[in-house]
């Protein structure tokens, strides 16, 4: 499987951060928005994903964990505008995961993951990394799954909401569910956000959808 970490992104809704890119074999099958909804099949983003994906571009494991140990130190960086943690399908890649883990100390890397985690120790693994400075968001599929998610205790949580949903609102257990400020039509990015890197914060953050993929998903 091949990533690539690009130092300055140019996608707007991060900001100029550095990003990576993840092979697609990475992507699991409990993903609701495979091969549906994702965003990543989007032009350009679309084109490089399938350059790294087919291993037309992009690297191994090792030099990966060579370029984020080169970044400053302190520096906000997003893992996986594209792609997912490390393992084929719904597997996650404990040794792989942990390399990366390793590499970012000292480092704000984010991310988010679709896998099932149905493994006791994948789920120790994604804890390991949260209490580490490598925060991992579980990604659910409504605020309903966000409270399954949620009772998991070992990694906060982001959710899919409906496009309508622009102030903040509870889960059917009463957690807190904030919308993404910068879909709150607020001018930030997530290079001047950063909520998404909080590993111990009390709330769900939730991305309504919008534009072609409230018609192809609607959770």
């Amino acid at each position: 499987m091949n990533y690539l970490l690009t130092r300055i992104s140019g996608n707007g809704v991060t900001g100029p951060i550095p990003v990576t890119i993840t092979g697609c074999q990475s992507c699991p099958d409990a993903c609701p928005l495979k091969n549906r909804a994702c965003y990543a099949r989007q032009f350009p983003l679309a084109l490089h994903w399938s350059r790294v994906s087919n291993g037309y571009s992009g690297y191994s494991i090792d030099t990966l964990c060579i370029h984020i140990r080169s970044l400053p130190r302190g520096a906000l960086w997003k893992h996986n505008q594209a792609g997912d943690l490390p393992g084929v399908g719904n597997r996650l890649n404990i040794r792989e995961l942990n390399a990366i883990v390793r590499a970012n100390r000292g480092r704000r890397g984010f991310t988010y993951t679709h896998k099932p985690l149905y493994r006791e120790n994948e789920r120790r693994a994604v804890s390991r990394a949260n209490e580490s400075g490598f925060t991992i968001n579980l990604s659910a599929n409504s605020i309903i799954d966000a409270d399954r998610l949620s009772s998991i205790g070992i990694a906060p949580v982001v959710c899919l909401l409906p496009e309508h949903i622009k102030q903040a609102i509870r889960t059917p257990s009463g957690r807190i569910v904030i919308v993404c400020p910068a879909k709150r039509g607020i001018n930030t990015d997530c290079s001047r956000c950063g909520l998404c890197q909080i590993a111990n914060r009390k709330f769900i953050i939730g991305f309504p959808m919008h534009g072609i993929y409230k018609k192809l998903y609607n959770p």
